[in-house]
């Protein structure tokens, strides 16, 4: 009847609960909604690692040459 204390459910239940989430999502709001919301995601998402990038490469590196040996 009650599970061990510290016993977690198995992965696979938390995935068929996220599945069973996404299919009343869809059901509620309409497939073109929801694959218009992903498509929003997905491109927020990819500006935002874009911008990280260039940040990433356009930032001064420190130069090894500048370093003095004590």
């Amino acid at each position: 009847m009650f599970r061990r204390h510290g016993s977690k459910p198995a992965l696979a239940l938390w995935m068929l609960v996220a599945l069973a989430d996404i299919a009343i999502l869809v059901a509620a709001a309409g497939v073109t909604t929801v694959l218009l919301a992903a498509a929003g995601a997905m491109l927020v998402a990819c500006a935002a690692a874009g911008a990280w990038q260039l940040h990433r490469r356009t930032a001064p590196q420190p130069s090894s040459a500048l370093r003095r040996r004590a």
